[in-house]
């Protein structure tokens, strides 16, 4: 949760809540709490040995190999493959 003015927000799924003062000034908090970003992205888009068996999608393309990067959602509970037909460069997202 983080806060936009008076209010709480969720990261992941933006619910909303009205901060409380008093609430607030019992909460604890942890030392030494720190925020090493976003997670490492594998991306395999430049080498072709790092791809997967994935089938193309696109009508005109026989490929069944296709480069693929792992990309994490907001707050960090998801992530999501997008793949690259080594064939026809065509993009699209695992299902």
């Amino acid at each position: 949760m983080h806060t936009e003015g008076d209010i709480w927000v969720c990261r992941s799924c933006e619910n909303e809540e009205s901060r409380n003062s008093k609430a607030e000034a019992a909460m604890e908090t942890r030392d030494g709490q720190r925020d090493d970003g976003a997670p490492a992205v594998a991306d395999a888009t430049q080498s072709s040995d790092e791809t997967m068996q994935e089938p193309c999608p696109t009508e005109d393309c026989d490929s069944d190999r296709a480069y693929y990067e792992i990309l994490p959602k907001p707050g960090g509970s998801y992530e999501v493959r997008l793949f690259t037909c080594v064939e026809c460069g065509h993009k699209w997202r695992e299902s």
